[in-house]
């Protein structure tokens, strides 16, 4: 489906160049003199390289189709993850390579999306937020109040986060996929 390149929104999927991409950032210019222009920032979807690119503001660009599939993360079997349909009941084995960054936040249990492109996997949508039990880190020293301190804490999916200096080992904290920071206590 083609649309005009003002109609983008951060996180779509479009086709440039018979490749597959995601809208990492988009920004309408329109400066004092000449005419609108659109920057965007762009990330493969197979690659993950990003470009940056300017365009005129009367361009057509290609939306991509995503197909998004409940599942439910099941275990780890060699280099890929096990997934089960929330529907079909189906498994579905995705290779660590496709899934990158979000590797550290997948734990037992999560429930994501899977995004299709044509029947091809190109990647998985966590929940904005995803609660996880502290398992190591330092014990709180009384008087050490310095403003906005933080200490490390390593998280059950073994991904090592920035906590306030309250948090202790046993409790469950939020964290924010989007930027993989700690957002609060659960």
């Amino acid at each position: 489906m083609d649309i005009n390149i003002n109609d983008i929104k951060n996180g779509m999927t479009i086709i440039m160049d018979g490749n597959l991409y995601t809208i990492v950032e988009f920004q309408h210019v329109k400066p004092g003199k000449g005419p609108a222009f659109v920057r965007i920032k762009r990330r493969n979807l197979r690659t993950g390289a990003v470009t940056e690119d300017t365009f005129n503001t009367n361009i057509k660009i290609t939306k991509a189709h995503i197909e998004k599939v409940k599942a439910q993360y099941l275990y780890k079997m060699g280099d890929s993850l096990v997934f089960m349909n929330s529907t079909t009941y189906e498994q579905i084995e995705i290779p660590e390579s496709i899934l990158k960054d979000s590797i550290a936040f997948i734990k037992e249990g999560l429930e994501i999306d899977i995004d299709f492109y044509e029947g091809e996997i190109i990647g998985i949508t966590l929940p904005e937020k995803i609660e996880f039990e502290v398992i190591e880190t330092e014990p709180a020293v009384k008087g050490n109040t310095a403003t906005n301190a933080s200490k490390d804490a390593k998280i059950e999916t073994g991904y090592t986060v920035k906590v306030p200096l309250f948090i202790n080992e046993g409790e469950k904290i939020i964290i924010s996929t989007k930027d993989g920071k700690y957002s609060g206590r659960a």
